[in-house]
C-alpha cells in the first residue's frame, strides 16, 4: 500500500511529492498527460516559494536556471510613468528579493529530474478513474497507459489534477466563482529587449493590457494580453497576428518571431472544502483566479508544501488526524483572500469605458509613481507579490507572541555575517529558535526531545525584524511559527505538543 497517492503531476504535486519523499513518505504519482506542457502560462516564481525550495537544496538550481527580474516598469499611453525596483524593496525581507521569471514547463522538467533522483519516477498516461474512501485507508481504480485498469491502494490521496479536477469531482464540493468576459493569449516570442534588458513591462492602454516577461537567453519573452472586442468570441481560431497590437506598437516592442501562441479564459472560484476524509484537494483543483501578481503556481506549491509535512506526520504516527484538519483551515482562507484580492486589481485592469480609461492609464501611474517613492509603500508591495506577508495567525496550530513576532507568522529573515537566519536543517523538521542565550534547562527539553535549537547572537538587526530577546520560536517543518514563548519556557513547548498530540523530534 502507498502512502499517499498523487493525482497530477504539475508543480503543485510534483512538489508535494518531492516533500513527502524528502520525510520519507512512500508516493505514488499519476498524470494523464504524456510529459509536461509545451505552452505555459504561469512563469513567476515568487520569493516565498524560493525560500522553501531551500529546504529541499532546489532554490538555487531554480534561481539558476530562471532570470531574475529585478524590476517592472509601468507605462500608459506610450509614455513610461513608474519603474518598481524589487530589490529596493524586498532586500531586507529576503535572500530573493526580486521576481524570477521561469516558465512552468521548464519548472516540471527539473522537478521531474529532482524527483527521479530520489528513485520516483511519473506515471504518464494514467488517468484516475474513481475512488472509494474505505475509512482507514482509499482504493483508487486507474487507467493504466494500455487502457487496462488497476487498483491502487493508499492512505491518502492528494487531487492535484487541475480546474477540472476529477478528484473534486467525485467528493461533490462546490467549486462557487465565475469567469471573466475577458479573453487572454500568451505568445511566446522573441524580440529586442526594452530599455535596461531584463525588466519586465506592464502597458495599460484603453481597455487594453500587455505584459513582457523575459527570460533565458537573448531576446526571449513571454508576451501576455487581452482579446479585445468581437474577436473574442472565435479565439480558439486566433493568431498572433490578429491581435491588438496597439500597446506593443506604444511600447516601440519589435516582436521578431513567434514561437507559438495560445488563447485562455480566466476564472476565479475556490471550493468548499479543501479536505473530505483522506482526501484533499490542492492547487488549481481548490482554487483558480487570474494572473494578476503571478499567484497561481505559487500558491499551489505552498498548499503542497503546507499538506505534505501534516502528512508525514500523520503516516508516521507522530500527530493525530485532526492535524490534517489545519490544511483546510490554514490554505481555503488564504486562496479566499487571494481570489478577492486578484479580483479586484484585474478588474481594475482590464475595465472598460471613458472614466475606466482615464483613472487606469492617468491616475493610476501617477499615483503609483509617487507612492513608491516611500520605502513603506515599497516593502508592503514586495510582501504582498512575493508572499511573505501569508500569516497564520487564526490557525489552531498558532500560539503566543515574543516581541511583535506571532505563531503563525512567517519567520522573519535576518542576515548575520556570510549566512542567514533562514538556513536549512539537514533533514525537513521542527525546530527552535533563539535570538541571544539560551538557559540550560530549554537545551536540555530539546536534546531530550531530540528537537534541533538554533541559538543565535543577539543584533540589533534580530530586534528591528521583530523577535525578542532571549525568546523563544517553535518552527513547523514549514518555517512558519508555531510557538512564540517570551520566556522560552521548555513547560510551554511541552504543553504546545501535548495539547495538540504532536511528537516532534
Amino acid at each position: 500500500m502507498q502512502d499517499v497517492l498523487i493525482v497530477g503531476a504539475g508543480p503543485t504535486g510534483l512538489v508535494l511529492a518531492l516533500w513527502l519523499t524528502g520525510q520519507g513518505v512512500k508516493v505514488r504519482i499519476i498524470g494523464r498527460s504524456a510529459g509536461p506542457g509545451e505552452t505555459s502560462r504561469a512563469m513567476a516564481v515568487q520569493a516565498r516559494t524560493l525560500e522553501l525550495y531551500r529546504q529541499l537544496d532546489l532554490a538555487e538550481a531554480v534561481v539558476a536556471a530562471g532570470h531574475p527580474v529585478p524590476a517592472i516598469n509601468l507605462w500608459a499611453r506610450g509614455r513610461h510613468r513608474a519603474r518598481i525596483a524589487f530589490r529596493n524593496a524586498g532586500s531586507d525581507l529576503t535572500a530573493y528579493p526580486f521576481v524570477l521569471t521561469y516558465p512552468q514547463d521548464h519548472h516540471e522538467r527539473l522537478l521531474i529530474e529532482r524527483l527521479a533522483s530520489v528513485g520516483v519516477t511519473v506515471e504518464r498516461r494514467t488517468e484516475l478513474l474513481s475512488f472509494e474512501d474505505e475509512a482507514d485507508h482509499v482504493t483508487a481504480r486507474l487507467r493504466m497507459p494500455d487502457g487496462t485498469e488497476q487498483r491502487c491502494e493508499a492512505r491518502y490521496l492528494a487531487g492535484c489534477d487541475g480546474a477540472r479536477s476529477t478528484v473534486r469531482h467525485q467528493l461533490g464540493t462546490g467549486f462557487d466563482g465565475g469567469t471573466y468576459r475577458q479573453v487572454f493569449y500568451v505568445a511566446d516570442a522573441e524580440a529586442a529587449p526594452l530599455g535596461d534588458p531584463g525588466e519586465a513591462h506592464v502597458a495599460l492602454d484603453r481597455g487594453d493590457l500587455l505584459l513582457v516577461l523575459p527570460y533565458g537567453e537573448g531576446r526571449q519573452c513571454r508576451l501576455i494580453g487581452t482579446v479585445q472586442d468581437e474577436r473574442a468570441e472565435h479565439a480558439e481560431t486566433l493568431r498572433f497576428e490578429d491581435v491588438s497590437h496597439e500597446s506593443m506598437a506604444s511600447l516601440g516592442l519589435g516582436v521578431e518571431a513567434v514561437n507559438w501562441f495560445s488563447t485562455y479564459r480566466v476564472h476565479h472560484r475556490v471550493t468548499d472544502h479543501f479536505r473530505q476524509g483522506r482526501a484533499f484537494l490542492l492547487g488549481d483543483a481548490a482554487h483558480v483566479h487570474s494572473p494578476a501578481g503571478g499567484q497561481g503556481m505559487n500558491t499551489g506549491i505552498s498548499d503542497a508544501i503546507n499538506l505534505a509535512w501534516k502528512l508525514a506526520a500523520a503516516v508516521k504516527g507522530r500527530a493525530p488526524d485532526s492535524l490534517l484538519d489545519s490544511y483546510e483551515v490554514e490554505r481555503q482562507g488564504f486562496a479566499r483572500t487571494l481570489v478577492d484580492t486578484t479580483d479586484r486589481f484585474f478588474t481594475f485592469a482590464t475595465a472598460g469605458g471613458s472614466v475606466a480609461d482615464f483613472v487606469r492609464t492617468r491616475l493610476f501611474p501617477s499615483f503609483a509613481s509617487v507612492a513608491y517613492e516611500f520605502g513603506s509603500v515599497r516593502e508592503f508591495m514586495f510582501r504582498v507579490v512575493s508572499q511573505t506577508m501569508l500569516h497564520y495567525h487564526d490557525s489552531p496550530l498558532s500560539e503566543g507572541r515574543a516581541g511583535t513576532v506571532k505563531g503563525g507568522d512567517r519567520l522573519p529573515w535576518v542576515r548575520s555575517g556570510g549566512s542567514d537566519n533562514h538556513d536549512p536543517l539537514p533533514a525537513i523538521g521542527w525546530q527552535v529558535h533563539l535570538y541571544g542565550t539560551a538557559r540550560a534547562e530549554l537545551r536540555r527539553w530539546c536534546e531530550q526531545h531530540r528537537l534541533p535549537l538554533r541559538s543565535i547572537a543577539w543584533t540589533p538587526a534580530h530586534r528591528e525584524a521583530g523577535f525578542g530577546q532571549d525568546a523563544a520560536y517553535l518552527l513547523r517543518p514549514d518555517s512558519y511559527v508555531a510557538l512564540a514563548d517570551p520566556e522560552a519556557s521548555p513547560a510551554a513547548l511541552a504543553q504546545y505538543c501535548d495539547v495538540r498530540g504532536l511528537v516532534l523530534g
